[in-house]
């Protein structure tokens, strides 16, 4: 029997995998806060456990259940995850303190805690990181990008460790993926609007990009399919990019200050269209002109991107 211990198993991207390896006949610990939602789990092959990976007395308490019921973890899999929209200015320090707390405490406090049963088999460790763990930071998204480029050094720092013993830390890097996890980035984006004192005009022009993102979210299967590949896999990659941005992907091969002036200039052209649409019907010279700055700007982005490949 093939045993997997899942962080992250009541809601979003953790319960999909978590069920998934269930219905492929691994047995699966599927661990969560949510008391409610660990009820809906139980079955033949997958046993709920209640852990909160901020806590180190709910870990332990979940290791010793664990370990009375199997000998051995064929497979860590860390799934648990929050993520809040908050400037690092603006925003309580609290946010990133929390957010830190989940994304990368919890993933270290459960590693080191259940390691001990994967040493046992020679098992594997698996990390969900982000697509926002190695692109480009986008702004107003600082606690969980910070959070996730900590995740990507604390997994490849794991995972040079322990080769030397033989396990294989791999890391997974979703996209953006239709789950609960997107209804609470929306509100916590318009709590950002409603609060902000420096930034209402811009983060207001930014909703529409964040809104069209979440509606163009992928389907959670992809998700699934690359971790599954991951876990059984004899020779799996040291890392899984799941239906990364396309777009993020070329502004990543960007030089910094290019991407900088992109954005500022990016903010410009919504604010010129739409000011544009009000008045193309009495002026259509007006979507014109607009269209004619939006292409120039465009222009530039190119020409500061390539300037800087020859420094």
């Amino acid at each position: 029997m093939k045993y997997a211990l899942v962080t992250g198993a009541t809601s979003g991207l953790g319960n999909e995998v978590a069920k998934t390896l269930s219905k492929n006949g691994w047995f699966v610990f599927a661990c969560g806060r949510n008391e409610d939602a660990l009820k809906g789990l139980k079955n033949d092959y997958e046993y709920p456990i209640r852990m909160d990976v901020t806590n180190q007395e709910s870990i332990d308490a979940a290791y010793s259940q664990i370990s009375a019921l199997a000998d051995h973890l064929d497979a860590i899999i860390n799934f648990s995850g929050v993520q809040e929209m908050a400037s690092l200015i603006e925003g309580n320090t609290e946010i990133i303190e929390r957010v830190l707390k989940v994304n990368l405490m919890g993933m270290v406090r459960v590693n080191k805690t259940f390691f001990p049963l994967v040493l046992k088999c020679r098992g594997r460790i698996i990390n969900c990181s982000s697509e926002c763990g190695w692109m480009t930071p986008q702004p107003f998204n600082g606690p969980y990008t910070l959070s996730k480029y900590a995740v990507e050094a604390y997994n490849d720092s794991l995972r040079r460790e322990l080769m030397f013993l033989d396990i294989p830390v791999i890391k997974i890097q979703p996209g953006s993926f239709k789950t609960a996890m997107h209804e609470k980035t929306a509100q916590s984006f318009d709590k950002l609007i409603r609060d902000t004192k420096y930034y209402k005009n811009i983060l207001t022009t930014m909703k529409a990009a964040m809104t069209f993102e979440l509606k163009s979210a992928n389907d959670p299967k992809y998700l699934v399919n690359a971790v599954i590949k991951a876990v059984s896999s004899p020779h799996p990659k040291q890392k899984y990019r799941v239906k990364n941005s396309k777009l993020l992907e070329f502004v990543e091969t960007l030089h910094p200050v290019a991407v900088d002036s992109m954005y500022k200039k990016n903010h410009e052209i919504r604010k010129s269209f739409k000011n544009a649409a009000k008045n193309s019907i009495k002026n259509p010279a007006c979507t014109i002109f607009v269209s004619r700055v939006y292409f120039n700007i465009i222009l530039s982005f190119f020409k500061i991107s390539f300037s800087f490949l020859e420094i």
